[in-house]
């Protein structure tokens, strides 16, 4: 049937463009200089996917003030994509996103009727202690970036 001619020539293809890409000079790598080579090199989809995130979060942040938002954004991609290129930024906003839930600031408020687990993600305390963890790790994995001095400066009046 013409369903089955048609799938077996797209595998025909498929193995074929595989073969020769595998034969191809310098597709004989060992496994440690291909993982460096793609280490050097941002996953260019992923990438798109952590900067529209990070386009979105910053909408939240600046436009909306939805902080808990921002935050959710940022544990996507952060779980998903920590090596992101512009991780510093989405750090930043995550420290000051979380300091301003924990200040109860925002158009998102923290629901006490919400069951345990919520009302534990959302409990200042821990809020704030995520916006210290957030903002020292910008600090200390990001020493050229701009959001630095305003991370340090958040850090000295969060432990006064």
């Amino acid at each position: 049937d013409l369903f089955e001619l048609m799938r077996y020539t797209v595998l025909t293809i498929a193995l074929g463009l595989t073969l020769t890409l595998l034969a191809a000079p310098g597709a004989a790598q060992t496994p440690v200089a291909a993982e460096s080579a793609s280490a050097a090199q941002p996953d260019p989809f992923r990438e798109a996917d952590a900067r529209h995130n990070l386009d979105v979060a910053q909408q939240y942040f600046r436009g909306r003030k939805a902080y808990k938002a921002v935050l959710m954004r940022f544990e996507e991609t952060f779980a998903a994509y920590p090596e992101f290129s512009k991780m510093d930024e989405f750090l930043y906003i995550a420290g000051m996103s979380s300091l301003y839930l924990s200040e109860n600031k925002g158009k998102q408020r923290i629901d006490e009727t919400q069951d345990e687990k919520e009302r534990r993600r959302w409990d200042p305390v821990k809020l704030r202690e995520d916006a210290v963890a957030y903002l020292s790790m910008l600090v200390d994995r990001y020493p050229e970036s701009r959001f630095r001095r305003d991370s340090e400066k958040t850090l000295r009046t969060i432990k006064q």
